[in-house]
């Protein structure tokens, strides 16, 4: 039963990263393809695409470093049994 609780943590996370990813790509290339037909133009459908990119890119990468710093600190308590580590030794 807990691999199957493994398998589903995982293709959530697959599936969070997609969906951080492609949202603002798509929010923003739309919004770039409604302003550049109301202003009769073709630069804000690629500017808007590049933000919506650079904005899904932030996501990713923030989602990705809250998963990795969570178990290091869980299991830096683990170790800790209470005890601070200051890295000094008393002579």
């Amino acid at each position: 039963m807990k691999y199957n609780r493994n398998v589903y943590q995982a293709l959530t996370m697959i599936t969070q990263f997609g969906i951080n990813m492609l949202v603002p790509i798509f929010i923003c290339t739309f919004l770039g393809i409604f302003i550049d037909r109301k202003l009769d133009s073709s630069v804000f459908t690629v500017a808007l695409f590049f933000v919506g990119a650079l904005a899904g890119f932030t996501n990713v990468f923030r989602f990705a470093r809250r998963i990795y710093e969570q178990p290091a600190v869980t299991r830096k308590r683990s170790t800790d049994h209470g005890e601070k580590k200051t890295g000094h030794t008393k002579e």
